[in-house]
């Protein structure tokens, strides 16, 4: 099986993590596996390349984080969870609609 390089979906991780925050909060390690999962395994972030875009977001308004207990009951462990913003959801719409451009420019050099 190929790899899908690096490079390639650099441009795209906060996409990725933009659409899963698209259905509600959530925190590092389920959104890492919520990628996974999605891409049937053909691409795992990497821990420090989902914090940096996490840290990346949040600085420009894309996202913003809120601590809350694990369990809700106010006794447990702490967790940080990010929330997609307004401004997130622009961002959003427009790498999608960058998206659909770059698959079409690039489709043009594609042989199989």
């Amino acid at each position: 099986m190929v790899e899908i390089s690096s490079d390639v979906i650099r441009g795209y991780n906060d996409t990725m993590i933009l659409f899963i925050l698209l259905n509600g909060p959530s925190y590092g390690y389920e959104i890492s596996k919520q990628i996974k999962s999605i891409t049937d395994e053909k691409y795992v972030i990497k821990e420090t390349t989902l914090y940096s875009a996490f840290t990346r977001m949040e600085k420009n308004g894309h996202i913003e984080s809120f601590t809350a207990d694990q369990d809700g009951s106010g006794n447990g462990k702490k967790r940080t969870y990010y929330r997609i913003t307004d401004l997130g959801m622009q961002y959003y719409r427009a790498k999608c609609e960058e998206w659909d451009i770059t698959q079409e420019v690039v489709a043009k050099f594609i042989r199989h």
